[in-house]
């Protein structure tokens, strides 16, 4: 059973030079069976591929990181999510960029922490879980009371 939603950062440390020794030894610790991601981060991921133009790192890609998680669609709960979220945010002029309002959307839909650097923005949305997977502190996060 799937318990955290890699956020793009997370999810491309595969295809990295470097890939950050923290985030990746998290991943090995909670395994690929406890993660999912969104389309979201499939689509940020082909687009720097796309930018790049590069045929060794899309055949990394589709070798290594592709096959690797369960894609989780933007469904109309997540949409519903979405739309809940993005007002609040608003109404609190604490906007959120779309894309990562839709990884939160996503993962507040499904019930799921989001495993992420960008603690300070998935922070900002009230009853989403965040951990931070490149900080050598590992805090999990409690959500917020919406």
């Amino acid at each position: 059973m799937p318990r955290y939603l890699l956020d793009t950062a997370v999810y491309a440390q595969v295809l990295r030079r470097q890939p950050d020794p923290v985030a990746t030894r998290r991943w090995q610790l909670v395994g690929d069976s406890a993660c999912v991601i969104s389309i979201v981060s499939v689509a940020e991921v082909e687009w720097g591929l796309h930018k790049l133009a590069s045929p060794s790192a899309w055949t990394r890609y589709e070798t290594l990181l592709k096959p690797r998680l369960t894609v989780v669609p933007s469904d109309a709960a997540v949409w519903a999510q979405f739309a809940r979220l993005k007002a609040v945010q608003m109404s609190n002029g604490r906007p959120v960029a779309d894309l990562d309002l839709l990884i939160a959307a996503t993962a507040v839909a499904l019930g799921l922490t989001v495993a992420t650097r960008n603690v300070r923005h998935f922070s900002l949305i009230k009853g989403l879980p965040v951990e931070d997977w490149f900080s050598l502190q590992y805090r999990p996060s409690s959500p917020r009371p919406t």
